[in-house]
């Protein structure tokens, strides 16, 4: 799951040495409002999920949105 997360980060031209699992995605790695967007986006189509838009203030850190999946994962469709 995390190499497909890295994959998905490095699109925003992110090194995976500068994203530890608290990375912060706005304070740590500069994320706008729009990249913030457009990483949810990238998420449900990798992982074949929707994303609310009320659940994106919860995806905080790469910590945040493992355990986010994670839940995701394990709730039945």
């Amino acid at each position: 799951m995390k190499k497909r997360i890295l994959n998905i980060l490095h699109n925003f031209g992110l090194e995976a040495t500068a994203i530890t699992d608290d990375a912060h995605f706005v304070k740590d790695l500069g994320f706008d409002s729009l990249d913030l967007v457009d990483m949810m986006m990238q998420l449900e189509q990798e992982f074949n999920i929707a994303i609310p838009d009320e659940d994106y203030p919860r995806i905080t850190s790469m910590n945040s949105l493992m355990q986010y999946l994670q839940e995701q994962q394990s709730v039945p469709a």
